[in-house]
């Protein structure tokens, strides 16, 4: 333990490089306030890397004193942590290590806390029934991947899901249900609290079949302006990778136009046959796919920018060639992100009412999930 005393000035410096924060890496807890209790008060310990005596943990007969008080030799700790490097573990805990922790979290503090206000975003979380599947969406997680480009504006988040919904999607009352639901969650929770609490941003993390994600993203239109996340599998991550070289690509099948169909061969392949045994064979399809649609294509958010660049294009095309009051039955395989982006880009006064598909092999094939019209 320190003999030290360290003075005021270089203390008050240290809690504010490490922002009341354990530095320890993959900590960060709070040194301020009681996690159990909420009581607040100071928990830290100041720590020496290179001990204040050269007999002290990673101490030195030149360094010792030398460093004894300056403030790049110290870190604040829990007590935790302050034990595993000068008691229980200090050989696992070398000066180098211990350095690059410190680093590490005092800058990212510093960043953090450089952000402008205009940055802020509140959390949306929505989750719902994928087969036997109930998804798990973690504040925490979604929160590291907005930065550096938002920050998070509260440390709650807006769950906008059915918790401990007990339905499958295969179920007849399941897309009633969590369209209920999720109008109902929007209207008593997300859109009362954007209006007292001065929310100018939102960033959306989902994971739901894609006819609720497409109705997701019709409702939340034009409540604020929102950044959409995109699950990832390699690496698993909600965080954007880096920008490729991508290009989307239309098929079209025009018969008749007295029945459409949009065709997303996004993430999986939609063979128009499959179609045809829902509408018939007398109707057009219009297909977006690319050269290799699968899971986990949607990498970036320039492709997801390009997507509802020819979204808008292909509604236009199909309303020129069939119609404004053309009903558009959509087939959607397609990434979480495209499917809230296309419910976003859908404009009740301008476009055709919906008819939106979900797969269900349960009930062999595609079955209709919602019809959504002009009155929207």
């Amino acid at each position: 333990m320190s003999k030290t005393k360290i003075p005021n000035k270089v203390s008050t410096r240290l809690w504010g490089k490490s922002s009341g924060r354990c530095e320890y890496e993959g900590c960060n807890c709070i040194l301020w306030r009681d996690e159990v209790t909420k009581f607040e008060f100071n928990s830290s310990y100041i720590a020496h890397i290179v001990a204040d005596e050269p007999s002290g943990p990673r101490g030195d007969v030149v360094l010792s004193p030398r460093l004894a008080k300056d403030l790049n030799n110290l870190m604040l700790l829990c007590d935790k942590h302050h034990r595993l490097i000068d008691v229980e573990d200090v050989v696992g805990h070398p000066v180098e290590r211990l350095l690059e922790m410190k680093r590490k979290h005092e800058e990212r503090m510093e960043v953090l806390s450089g952000i402008k206000s205009d940055k802020a975003s509140h959390i949306v979380l929505f989750g719902a029934n994928i087969g036997h599947h109930s998804p798990v969406l973690n504040y925490q997680l979604a929160a590291n991947a907005m930065y550096p480009e938002w920050y998070p504006a509260s440390a709650q988040s807006t769950e906008l899901s059915l918790i401990n919904s007990l339905e499958k999607d295969s179920s007849p009352q399941y897309w009633m249900l969590q369209e209920r639901n999720l109008k109902d969650q929007l209207n008593g929770s997300l859109i009362p609290l954007i209006r007292t609490s001065g929310i100018s941003h939102l960033s959306v993390f989902a994971l739901a079949p894609q006819p609720l994600l497409i109705l997701l993203g019709i409702q939340l239109n034009d409540i604020l302006p929102l950044a959409v996340y995109q699950k990832h599998r390699e690496p698993d991550t909600w965080v954007w990778q880096e920008a490729e070289d991508f290009e989307h690509q239309f098929q079209i099948l025009q018969r008749k136009p007295s029945v459409v169909a949009l065709n997303f061969s996004m993430s999986a392949t939609i063979t128009n046959d499959r179609i045809e045994r829902v509408l018939g064979k007398d109707c057009s399809i219009y297909t977006l796919t690319h050269e290799r649609p699968g899971n986990d294509y949607l990498k970036s958010k320039q492709i997801l920018s390009d997507f509802r660049v020819q979204i808008r294009q292909l509604f236009d095309k199909i309303k020129t060639v069939h119609g404004h009051g053309t009903v558009l039955h959509v087939f959607p395989a397609m990434p979480v992100s495209a499917a809230i982006e296309f419910g976003r880009i859908w404009m009740p006064k301008a476009d055709m009412p919906l008819v939106i598909y979900d797969e269900n092999r349960a009930l062999g094939g595609f079955v209709k999930a919602f019809e959504i019209n002009h009155s929207l």
